[in-house]
């Protein structure tokens, strides 16, 4: 499995061959400047929830991939009615699609869509098949639901947090949801953007590190194998 940082909150993510978006804001991030949206394609785009910072270029490559955009009831009727394929969805949820199983789980968090409608709850996604399985948080505070997620799930080979604080959990935080998720491997989101939520990276990587966990913070565009 192949997974891209595309800045944000934003993933690429090759899967069973077939190609999956989380929350992409890319045009409208400065630090993401050097990607050409073009260039990216995908099968599904998948959104936490409906905050900007999360769902900026959701309709671009949503109309030049035809993808198919797998979100919350409310998040994915908005889509729908500017005539995009989506596949809704509600908490606790889960489904199989051609790539794998996806459960929509809590998150705490608020959401709102870019035009001011109600967004629905927020929610993060458990996602496996018989290669992997991974957590994408969306933006969230530590909460104690995520204890569930071992004893509702597969095994997670890593997870997707958010670090950044002020508007989520911070870093500190996020070792203790890397102990309730019981996952070793880490990789940081939602962090440097812009000016509420820049973070200590040393500080950070040693913060899970004495955890005895890997956090692992990519640079824009770079991609790593899980």
């Amino acid at each position: 499995m192949q997974l891209t940082y595309l800045g944000q909150s934003a993933f690429h993510i090759e899967m069973n061959g077939t190609q999956l978006i989380l929350d992409p804001m890319i045009s409208s991030n400065p630090l993401a400047s050097h990607i050409d949206l073009s260039s990216l394609h995908s099968d599904y785009i998948l959104l936490s929830h409906g905050h900007g910072d999360h769902v900026a270029d959701a309709e671009t490559l949503a109309k030049q991939s035809h993808a198919k955009i797998i979100a919350g009831y409310e998040v994915v009727t908005w889509y729908e009615n500017k005539g995009f394929a989506g596949h809704p969805m509600n908490l606790g949820g889960k489904y199989k699609f051609d790539f794998g199983t996806v459960k929509y789980v809590q998150a705490v968090h608020s959401s709102m869509l870019p035009d001011g409608s109600y967004g629905g709850p927020s929610g993060g996604f458990v996602i496996w098949n018989e290669e992997k399985s991974f957590y994408f948080a969306g933006d969230t505070a530590l909460t104690l639901d995520m204890k569930l997620i071992p004893m509702t799930c597969p095994t997670l080979d890593f997870a997707i947090l958010p670090i950044g604080d002020n508007f989520t959990m911070g870093y500190e935080d996020a070792v203790l949801a890397a102990e309730f998720i019981q996952c070793d491997t880490i990789v940081g989101c939602h962090y440097d953007t812009f000016g509420y939520i820049k973070i200590d990276h040393e500080a950070a990587i040693a913060e899970f590190k004495n955890a005895g966990k890997n956090l692992i913070l990519l640079n824009i565009d770079q991609s790593i194998n899980l």
